[in-house]
């Protein structure tokens, strides 16, 4: 299924509205009416858009199908590339993933903890992998609060 911007779309875009996330402004772009939704999924991976994001912006009249295209093709299109991306990233998120994601979020914990995180930030900084980081998971929690660690335990655990 491609997609192309709809004036709608176009108009919240140069407004800044609030209805775009940043990832989905991002993506926004990228809709041309050339590229595919599952394309433009993989192309944005690393932004975090979800198919999610592609049926808000669809929803909110922002994107519509290309010339000849159908909203029940788009429909299966945007549930297959759901399907597609939670299976890819269930293979992507390896270990090492997940230390590369996690290593600037604890750092930066252990950096604003001060003179009484130092050691906890030293040693962070010096974990060389995953698990090395996991372990020290329990001692940011017990320093920075359990809600502050939310987004790292929940990287490390994912």
């Amino acid at each position: 299924m491609k997609l192309i911007k709809t004036e709608t779309g176009q108009q919240a875009f140069k407004a800044r509205s609030p209805l775009f996330s940043a990832r989905q402004r991002t993506a926004f772009i990228m809709f041309d009416g050339h590229k595919s939704v599952e394309q433009v999924l993989a192309a944005a991976t690393g932004l975090g858009l979800t198919p999610e994001d592609v049926e808000h912006m669809v929803a909110h009249e922002f994107l519509a199908p290309a010339p000849g295209e159908t909203f029940l093709a788009q429909a299966h299109a945007v549930q297959a590339a759901a399907e597609q991306t939670v299976a890819d990233s269930f293979k992507a998120h390896s270990a090492q993933d997940r230390y590369k994601e996690a290593k600037p979020l604890a750092t930066k914990l252990t950096a604003a903890l001060g003179l009484r995180g130092f050691r906890l930030n030293l040693a962070v900084e010096s974990a060389g992998g995953y698990e090395e980081l996991l372990a020290l998971l329990p001692k940011i929690k017990d320093a920075a609060g359990a809600k502050a660690c939310a987004d790292l335990e929940r990287t490390l655990t994912q």
